[in-house]
Order: C-alpha cells, then sequence, then structure tokens
C-alpha cells in the first residue's frame, strides 16, 4: 500500500469516528433536551392540575432517581452483556411510551398523582440503562486524547438544553398545558432512537465459557472503585453533589411558584439558569484544567459553587429573582466542572473490560442520593417552610468541598 493509500485510509477512518460520534451527540442531544422540558413540565403537571403539595412533588423525584438504587448496580452488567446499541434503543422507546400516556391520561381525564409517580419512575429504569451505556459508548467513538474535549462538549450541550428546556417548557406549560407539553419529550426520544438506529453496532465482547454470576462482576466493579485513591472521594463528592440536586429538584419548583409567586414561563427561565452556568462551567473546563490541573480545578469549582448557592435562598419576588438566577447559574458552574473532569478521569484510567460495571458503581452510589435528597427537601419544607427548607440545602452543599479537600487530591495538581 503506497503512502497516499494509508494517508487516505486514516483520513477515512477518522470521518468515520467524527461521524459516529456526531450522530452520538445529536441523539444524547435531543433526548436530553425533551428530558429537561419535562424536568418543568412533570412538577407543574402535579402543581398545576393535581393541586400536589411540597412532599407529593418530592415523590416524583424520589421516584425517577431510587431506579438508581434499585438496579444502579447490575445495569453495568446489563449493558455489559446485551448488544449496547439495541438496549440503547430500546430505553429511548421506553421512555417515550412512559411520558405520553401523561397527556392521554389527561385529555381522558383519568390522570393521578399515582400515574405520574408511575411514570417517573419508569422513566428513572430506562435512564438509569440508557445513562450507564451511554457513558460506556463514547470511549468507543471518539480516541482517549479526545475524551475531555468530548466530555466537554456533551457537558456544554447539556447545559444548552438546562436553558433551552425548562425556558420551552415553561412557555410550552403556559401556552398549551402542562399535560400536552410532555409530547415535546416523546418526539425527542423517538428522533434519539432513530439517530442511535444509525450508529455501528459497537464490539462485544466473547461470553466466557461458564460466565462469572452477576454478583461476582458487581463486586469487581466497586472494589475496583472503592480500592482508587482518587476515585473513591471523588465520588464521594459527586454524592453529595447529587443529594443537594435532589434536593433543589423538589424544591425549586414549589418555591418559586409559592413562595416568590412566579409564573411558569418565568419557572423555566429561572430554572434554566443552572443550565447557563453549566454551559459557562463546560465551556471553561478544558482551559482551566490546562492552566490550574485537574485536581485543582475540581477543588476550586465545587468550593465556588456552594458559595453561589447561598445566594438562591436569598431572593425574593421582583427583581430580588436576579439572586436566585445567579445562585444557580454558579451552584450549575461547579457541578459541571466536577462532573466532566472525574467522568473522563474514570473512563481513562479504567480497564475497558470495567468500565461499564464502574460507571453502573459510580451512578448507583452517587445517583443514588438523589431521591433522599428530594425527600429530605420535601420533610424539611413541610416542617420549615420552603425558604428555610432551602437554607439548610444549600448549606448542606459545603460538604461536597469539604471531601475532596480533606482527601489526597488537596496534594495534587492532576487526577491520576
Amino acid at each position: 500500500m503506497t503512502g497516499t493509500d494509508v494517508d487516505g485510509t486514516a483520513r477515512e477512518a477518522r470521518a468515520g469516528t467524527a461521524g459516529a460520534f456526531w450522530r452520538y451527540w445529536s441523539a444524547s442531544t435531543i433526548s436530553n433536551f425533551g428530558d429537561a422540558v419535562t424536568s418543568v413540565a412533570l412538577p407543574l403537571v402535579a402543581v398545576v392540575l393535581l393541586h400536589a403539595s411540597s412532599l407529593e412533588i418530592s415523590l416524583l423525584t424520589a421516584a425517577q432517581y431510587a431506579a438508581w438504587i434499585a438496579i444502579g448496580l447490575p445495569a453495568g452488567v446489563i449493558v455489559q452483556r446485551l448488544p449496547l446499541r439495541g438496549t440503547q434503543i430500546a430505553m429511548d422507546l421506553i421512555r417515550a411510551a412512559a411520558v405520553v400516556s401523561v397527556p392521554v391520561a389527561a385529555a381522558l381525564d383519568i390522570l393521578s398523582l399515582a400515574q405520574l409517580v408511575v411514570v417517573a419512575l419508569v422513566i428513572g429504569l430506562a435512564t438509569v440503562i440508557f445513562d450507564v451505556g451511554n457513558s460506556t459508548f463514547l470511549p468507543m467513538v471518539v480516541s482517549k486524547d479526545e475524551l475531555t474535549s468530548r466530555n466537554s462538549l456533551t457537558s456544554a450541550s447539556q447545559a444548552v438544553t438546562q436553558m433551552g428546556g425548562p425556558s420551552l417548557g415553561g412557555v410550552l406549560v403556559q401556552v398549551c398545558g402542562a399535560a400536552v407539553s410532555l409530547v415535546f419529550d416523546t418526539v425527542s426520544y423517538a428522533v434519539s432512537a432513530v439517530l442511535l438506529r444509525t450508529l455501528p453496532r459497537p464490539p462485544r465482547a466473547e461470553p466466557a465459557a461458564t460466565p462469572e454470576p452477576m454478583i461476582e462482576l458487581i463486586k469487581e466493579g466497586w472494589r475496583y472503585v472503592a480500592r482508587h485513591k482518587v476515585m473513591r472521594p471523588c465520588v464521594m463528592a459527586a454524592t453529595l453533589v447529587n443529594f443537594i440536586c435532589g434536593a433543589l429538584m423538589a424544591l425549586i419548583p414549589v418555591f418559586l411558584v409559592r413562595t416568590l409567586d412566579a409564573p411558569a414561563g418565568l419557572v423555566g427561565v429561572l430554572i434554566a439558569g443552572e443550565g447557563l452556568g453549566s454551559l459557562i462551567g463546560a465551556a471553561l473546563t478544558t482551559r482551566l484544567a490546562d492552566r490550574l490541573g485537574t485536581a485543582r480545578t475540581i477543588l476550586f469549582a465545587t468550593l465556588t459553587g456552594s458559595v453561589f448557592a447561598v445566594l438562591m435562598p436569598l431572593a425574593h419576588a421582583g427583581w430580588g429573582l436576579l439572586l436566585f438566577a445567579l445562585g444557580n447559574m454558579g451552584f450549575g458552574a461547579g457541578v459541571v466542572v466536577l462532573s466532566i473532569l472525574t467522568r473522563t478521569h474514570r473512563q481513562t484510567v479504567t480497564p475497558s473490560v470495567l468500565l461499564p460495571r464502574v460507571m453502573a458503581t459510580v451512578r448507583f452510589v452517587s445517583w443514588g442520593a438523589i431521591p433522599f435528597g428530594a425527600l429530605t427537601a420535601g420533610l424539611a419544607a413541610t416542617a420549615l417552610g420552603n425558604r428555610g427548607a432551602l437554607w439548610v440545602i444549600c448549606a448542606l452543599a459545603f460538604l461536597a468541598p469539604l471531601a475532596l479537600w480533606s482527601s489526597s487530591i488537596r496534594r495534587m495538581r492532576d487526577l491520576v
């Protein structure tokens, strides 16, 4: 083969890989945009149509993220053993069917809080497997050297959907009604499934002659995370952050609507402040990591995000809503920097055969904290009121940087 032929083949390979990444990215972004619409529309369905209380709203958030507790650990083995692309498509279609049941039930006047909780649970179960698969898929369509930049791009895209999705969700709720607005998410899942269908099938590992029991595979992934000197404190920090995020997801819609009297359209815009902060954080992550080092960047990003969070309970009606938006934006920026750099670290240092199980273990522990945060917020709001509960949650946000600063990471420049 001549040098020209080699160069041409290399270019074709790079182009094919790039094309696969962009289809992967498009599917994820479209699906995430629909998710962001639902993140506002589903609780507003409960608030507006069913007159749900703060505690009942917290049940919705808890149901969706309780799936990480239910199947978070087995998800890694499931993803490893099933055809990855087909599994991703199936999870999109399951979520589409669950979401579309809400406007159908509303049209038939049979919608109940119990149905919303079941829908949230089904979405959560499918999302667990989808997210573990997505994290496993990415290293198969990009090179190791591109992981940080591609993770930054996907996080930036998620940030854009967090900005546009809630805003659009609030507008759709106000114009079309809360239940009808969920049709948008149904369409987004369907489009994502079509795009995933165009991706190449990832290679599957040859099955062992005697398959290892699932519990042993789960234990192996768990031990790898628990014994890793860098991964362990990062997972602890992520768990504390997600506890706070779960509490905020449950508390913020009720706080904005009932304490600050914000209309539905403005609620979406204010919640979208987190997306703007995430976009800024994602755009700066690679530059900060290059200049400061990945370890130092997550140390300062988590601390700064916690300081910004304190602005949210200071908000009041009128121009005081800007304090809420600024606090939400700053906290979101800190969260996304932590997410990008710790996720890239896991994808880089973990052996490929362990990666699905490691990603599932981390998600099980860290995302499993979200429903507990949501329920804590609901109970705190019942006892202290919405503003008092928000003060407690934002004060607890400082536990995440404490977990990192009290570990060996404080002496590192980069995560290794």
